[in-house]
């Protein structure tokens, strides 16, 4: 029993670091809050994507239905309803959305636009947009 107690003892002191390191990572995240959870005023850089056209009228994870000309938005953590400034960090061009949706769930990729909001300050060809986004309500 002695030998199975040694080597469980630094297999658990293993475990414990890495419980502690992610808890710590997990405090420094970017992805704070003000105030009573207050949003304005939050930015991000990243990459935008786009809602492809099997999107269309299916159910966002707000309840709400997607449609390629509303000026919507997904993007993991922020508030539905949330009102979000895109920036495409190439030409300089914005847009406001509304998110109402999840995603996108890609390494990278910080929001996943509508069609016609990605149109709006990108071209649809390119598939991806280098942006910065800010709540601004």
């Amino acid at each position: 029993m002695n030998a199975l107690q040694n080597l469980i003892r630094p297999f658990n002191l293993v475990k414990l670091s890495v419980l502690a390191l992610l808890s710590f990572l997990a405090g420094c995240s970017s992805m704070q809050t003000g105030e009573n959870g207050n949003w304005v005023g939050f930015t991000e850089s990243g990459q935008a994507s786009f809602y492809g056209d099997k999107h269309q009228n299916k159910q966002t994870a707000s309840g709400e239905f997607y449609k390629h000309k509303l000026k919507t938005a997904a993007h993991k953590k922020l508030p539905f309803g949330s009102s979000v400034k895109v920036t495409n960090v190439d030409n300089g061009k914005s847009v406001i959305v509304k998110i109402n949706d999840r995603g996108p769930f890609v390494r990278g990729r910080i929001i996943d636009l509508s069609k016609s909001a990605f149109s709006s300050i990108g071209n649809t060809s390119s598939g991806l947009i280098d942006v910065k986004i800010e709540v601004i309500k």
